[in-house]
């Protein structure tokens, strides 16, 4: 049975929101700084950037492997416990002596910091069913928040204590959360009476059975990674010439990124509406229409903000139109469909991380910006298809 919780009242959203936030941003404090790392480390272009991939497969391992458990285990206890384990890798990094100790503890970090993505379909089910598209947006933009403005505190303590510094005080802050959520989170033990084998075999069931779903997690991957494209190789373009940005004035276009991610809340509300295929088609055309600016960006600052703030507006309000969609489908597995839609999402974020140092690497940012709007071209294909389905109300 389901444990009995109060409403859910605005200052617990706020907590939530905040912690899903503070989560998420553990794997993105090293993009602004890897410029940096990359010397302390003797690193090429190409190594540093596997630093971001290297979290980003820690995340989607974490999101098949553990956000199941939410549907299992008694969810207040395995958020603090995921909170406290995550604040551990942190510390890994911030004493790493070496490349494969920071990756040792990326990746630890990245693990269970999908803790987020317990928070989200919690938040879903202590929400009213007319307020859950609207609670859901409000938790997503604390996690895109968090993903944008990690940059930006990164960049401007790395400039006082150096990169080191950032994942102390992120450790520490994670633990004080941790606290948090011990006193704030209600007790919630789920119903579901599947064991942990049967539970991870159940997310491809949920999967194959709906194409729907199928269809946001692909759009979902590849709009995340368009994100990972964009933001990867940022810190390469801004710290050369004629640029030659500090860690602090990179971290600061987060503030921009971040603008459109709090634009980007109303596609919740859109969606309790019945709205959601007008946002997902406006979004993708964003995107693309992104990329267009994003390309003069390399010598002019004004086209790389307007991007900037396309895009995350773009990806963010998919995402939080995706997330809305998933949740109406089987409201006892909604951790097991963020685990699938996440996993999937995530990945595309390595992919995008990964193919955008590469681009980089071999094309300079003409390169990155060319792989962006290929992949957005990709995606409009496939809502191409995953409109009419959800259009007819197929399955």
């Amino acid at each position: 049975m389901h444990t009995t919780h109060p409403p859910l009242r605005p200052a617990l959203v706020i907590l939530m929101s905040v912690a899903t936030g503070l989560a998420v941003a553990c794997n993105y404090y090293a993009q602004p700084l890897l410029a940096t790392i990359a010397t302390t480390f003797q690193l090429s272009i190409n190594q540093a950037g596997f630093i971001v991939t290297t979290a980003q497969l820690g995340y989607a391992a974490g999101l098949l492997l553990l956000v199941p458990l939410g549907d299992m285990l008694e969810r207040r206890s395995l958020i603090v416990i995921m909170t406290l384990l995550a604040a551990g890798g942190l510390v890994i990094t911030a004493l790493s002596p070496s490349l494969s100790f920071m990756l040792l503890g990326t990746v630890l970090t990245g693990l269970f910091s999908v803790v987020a993505q317990i928070l989200v379909p919690l938040a879903a089910t202590l929400a009213a069913p007319e307020q859950r598209g609207k609670i859901v947006g409000t938790v997503m933009s604390g996690l895109l928040l968090g993903i944008l403005l990690a940059r930006t505190v990164a960049g401007a303590l790395a400039e006082f204590g150096g990169w080191r510094s950032v994942y102390w005080t992120a450790s520490g802050l994670m633990v004080l959360m941790a606290l948090a959520l011990w006193r704030g989170l209600p007790r919630y033990q789920p119903s579901v009476s599947l064991n942990y084998p049967q539970l991870l075999i159940s997310i491809f069931s949920l999967y194959k059975q709906n194409r729907v779903i199928r269809t946001r997690a692909m759009i979902g991957c590849l709009a995340f990674a368009n994100f990972s494209v964009l933001w990867t190789s940022m810190a390469f373009l801004l710290s050369a010439a004629p640029w030659h940005y500090s860690e602090g004035q990179i971290g600061l276009l987060g503030l921009v990124g971040a603008a459109g991610a709090l634009a980007a809340r109303q596609a919740g509300t859109l969606a309790d509406k019945g709205k959601a295929r007008l946002t997902t088609s406006i979004g993708l055309l964003i995107m693309l229409a992104s990329w267009g600016a994003t390309a003069l960006g390399a010598h002019s600052l004004l086209a790389l903000i307007v991007g900037i703030l396309l895009l995350d507006l773009a990806v963010q309000g998919v995402h939080i139109t995706n997330q809305s969609v998933i949740y109406r489908h089987k409201p006892d597995a909604r951790n097991r469909l963020t685990a699938g839609y996440m996993t999937s999402y995530f990945i595309g974020g390595a992919l995008g991380s990964l193919i955008s140092a590469s681009a980089f690497h071999l094309a300079g940012w003409p390169g990155v910006c060319g792989a962006g709007a290929v992949m957005t071209l990709l995606n409009l294909l496939v809502w191409l298809r995953g409109w009419r389905a959800e259009k007819s109300g197929e399955s």
